[in-house]
């Protein structure tokens, strides 16, 4: 109890750079390359972001798994520098997916060591963090973000491995559904610049229907609003009817897009029949939703009533916190600045050096 109610203190001391993990290339021209200039530049996060209708977009991570270590590497150079700070002064938490691959640990933590020269690492589970900002330290998270999503019952602040579920479909496969969707409209977006209108629309006008069979009759009694409108930037509108909630519908639905897969509401509860029988109902009363895909409107009770059929008799209760795009940064924020032990076991540059990145297997779970 005294570790949450120091957490809680130290998340009203918290500041946040948001910066997208992107990576934009731009070509050298030929004239300029005739000169001897040969090196390209390239734009990071929000950067690549405003020139994305320019050149094209490159994404160092997949499913929430870092496969472009150059790319990271610059991404984290530039965090640095817009923060204003060495990093050879400061200790660094890392966050990472559950089910991230052994080797990617390891990489992380060489990285930090070795290229940045940071005095500390320490690898935190994102599902983990995200509770802490919830205030609690048992429940089940359901983090979803563009990449991935994961089920994870956590006990007394440890995850419980054996009982994570992966669910195969997150906000980038809503994007692309939506994108196929308005494809047959006759709007065609192939670019990558493109696609990230596709993921403003989505942002803008989606959301999770509460009743789906009801939004599709004519008339739509879910009370879904009717259509909503997007104004492109060349000053096209396009206007989205019940293509506002046959996007997001995949995540409850999945058959839809032709995957075998049960929706993420049976994803969660397969999370929680895989624990102690002892646990389910403080997990059952305590699910709490983290990252961006978990803000679509309507999302939060839809979920509690999916869950509700399939659990008539424990409490259900979603919690959907606000800000819970940023609640994993949050809550490894505020664990960060904890004294230990009720903080990090921080691994040390001297441990790194005498064990290896082998270290981070005994210090960081």
């Amino acid at each position: 109890m005294l570790k949450l109610q120091m957490l809680k203190l130290q998340m009203l001391k918290l500041q946040m750079l948001k910066v997208h993990t992107v990576v934009q290339c731009s070509p050298v021209p030929l004239q300029e390359m005739m000169n001897g200039r040969s090196e390209q530049e390239d734009f990071i996060g929000h950067e690549a972001q405003h020139m994305r209708g320019v050149l094209a977009l490159r994404y160092p991570m997949k499913n929430g798994v870092i496969h472009n270590w150059d790319d990271m590497e610059k991404i984290w150079h530039h965090t640095f520098q817009q923060l204003g700070v060495d990093p050879e002064d400061h200790p660094v938490m890392l966050t990472e997916a559950p089910m991230n691959p052994v080797a990617n640990r390891q990489r992380a933590v060489e990285v930090m060591f070795d290229r940045f020269c940071v005095p500390f690492v320490y690898v935190a589970m994102q599902a983990v963090l995200a509770l802490y900002a919830a205030g609690r330290c048992t429940g089940v998270v359901f983090d979803s973000g563009d990449g991935v999503s994961h089920s994870v019952p956590v006990f007394e602040g440890y995850s419980l491995p054996h009982a994570v579920q992966r669910f195969p479909l997150a906000g980038r496969d809503v994007t692309l559904h939506l994108k196929k969707l308005l494809q047959e409209q006759g709007v065609n977006m192939r670019t990558s610049a493109e696609l990230e209108l596709v993921r403003e629309m989505k942002e803008r006008c989606c959301r999770v229907a509460l009743d789906y069979e009801a939004e599709l009759r004519p008339g739509g009694s879910g009370g879904g609003g009717g259509e909503m409108s997007y104004v492109m930037p060349d000053g096209q509108v396009v206007c989205l009817d019940t293509e506002r909630f046959r996007a997001p519908e995949i995540l409850f639905r999945p058959e839809l897009i032709g995957r075998d897969h049960y929706g993420m509401h049976q994803s969660l509860y397969k999370s929680v029949l895989s624990t102690d029988i002892d646990l389910r109902r403080d997990l059952l009363g305590n699910i709490v939703l983290s990252g961006g895909n978990t803000l679509l409107a309507g999302l939060p009770e839809r979920l509690q009533r999916e869950v509700g059929v399939l659990v008539p008799g424990p409490r259900v209760r979603v919690s959907s916190p606000a800000g819970r795009d940023s609640s994993v940064w949050r809550g490894g924020a505020a664990l960060a600045g904890l004294p230990s032990p009720a903080g990090c076991a921080w691994i040390s540059r001297d441990e790194y050096e005498e064990y290896g990145p082998q270290i981070v297997f005994r210090k960081c779970f």
